[in-house]
């Protein structure tokens, strides 16, 4: 009987231990540790550069987080698809903060690769790019999503970019390049954008045809005319061709950097216009200092009146158009002393009546205009009238 109450409780000792095994399952293949290819490449061109973007992996195929990032290679053709990397154009280091020996799933982490190209691939039509993310035994599990980018051949920036303060405005310049560098056939553009010291949003300010510049053909172009654009003027100067455009856009006062960029534009029938920015010129710093006086008035007439009432002299002249005009001055002497101003404040319309006169004095009289920020021109030429 004891016997048999020790093989019942064998027995169930054993299926048991063999309940308990069935809960652990089959062990698990290792991970392949291959990242997950990233879905969100971006490019963006300028001039003879191509800035690609992409989120570094965080999780792998398998849904493990990544623990171990290898180089990212830089895929590119000029056909429309990339079936895959092939021959790599680069590759990427992995980010020097990625962090391997943790859960890496709450960071967001961004990379970037610059690739240059070349003149012969700048005239093709485009470019494709992907990139494919390796782990460290140079493993991937294949390429991100593709990016296309338009292949225009860019032009190097307008040279002796300069910009200065004026009277009416901000003058910039910049100087045509006597032999023609760009493409005849392809439109050209000048951009150029404005920024405040120390802001760094950037304003675009203006866009000027620039073809004459850039691709004119031969002998085109050797002589001072008009541009498109009506605030732009060209000069010959000393067999340069210089072009200068006026910012009347900005505020007195403050601190501005000005650049330019060339722009290539091709337009086919039946596609969409392709634009690309070629480099930018040296940025031009300026501090727009109103220290610029108004125009001088001019046609003053002095004129008396008097019988039977109080005598006085009339003033009028020619008003001046300034737009940051505050007033006038107004100033009167007598034979052999020095002019004295009349009025407190600027007098705001061309016209002021003297009432202080005396019978028997001859008066001379003259003004000036003054604007907002204080700066006052040269007086007028004078006028005189004598007080019966």
């Amino acid at each position: 009987m004891r016997l048999l109450q020790g093989q019942l409780l064998l027995a169930g000792g054993v299926l048991v231990w063999l309940t308990g095994c069935a809960s652990i399952g089959a062990p698990l293949p290792p991970s392949l540790e291959l990242p997950k290819p990233p879905s969100d490449l971006r490019a963006a061109r300028k001039g003879d550069k191509v800035t690609l973007t992409w989120s570094v992996p965080t999780r792998t195929t398998d849904r493990q987080s990544v623990r171990y990032l290898g180089k990212t290679q830089i895929c590119r053709t000029l056909e429309s698809t990339l079936k895959e990397c092939g021959t790599p154009v680069g590759d990427a280091a992995p980010p020097a903060n990625f962090n391997g020996k943790k859960d890496s799933s709450a960071q967001k982490l961004t990379a970037r690769f610059v690739d240059t190209l070349s003149a012969a691939i700048e005239n093709a039509n485009l470019a494709t790019y992907a990139v494919e993310v390796l782990n460290t035994a140079s493993r991937g599990a294949g390429i991100s999503n593709q990016v296309r980018v338009p292949l225009v051949l860019t032009i190097a920036p307008f040279r002796d970019f300069a910009a200065r303060a004026t009277a009416k405005g901000v003058l910039i310049s910049w100087l045509c390049p006597l032999q023609s560098t760009g493409n005849i056939g392809t439109k050209y553009l000048f951009r150029i954008y404005r920024r405040g010291e120390p802001s760094a949003s950037e304003t675009r300010i203006a866009e000027l045809d620039a073809t004459e510049c850039a691709a004119r053909p031969s002998g085109v172009g050797e002589s001072s005319g008009q541009v498109s654009n009506s605030d732009t003027n060209r000069a010959l100067e000393n067999e340069k061709i210089i072009t200068s455009f006026l910012d009347q856009t900005f505020e007195w006062g403050h601190t501005y950097l000005y650049r330019g960029t060339v722009v290539s534009v091709v337009e086919t029938e039946g596609k969409p216009t392709v634009e690309v920015e070629g480099g930018d010129t040296p940025e031009a710093k300026v501090f727009a200092e109103d220290v610029f006086p108004p125009a001088v008035p001019s046609g003053l007439q002095a004129v008396f009146s008097g019988p039977g009432q109080q005598p006085f002299i009339d003033l009028i002249w020619a008003p001046v158009t300034d737009a940051d005009l505050a007033g006038y001055n107004v100033y009167r002497h007598q034979e052999g002393a020095a002019p004295e101003k009349l009025n407190s404040e600027p007098v705001q319309a061309p016209a002021f009546r003297d009432v202080q006169v005396s019978a028997g004095q001859t008066y001379f009289y003259s003004v000036s205009a003054i604007d907002l920020r204080g700066n006052e021109s040269a007086r007028s030429e004078e006028a005189s009238e004598r007080v019966p």
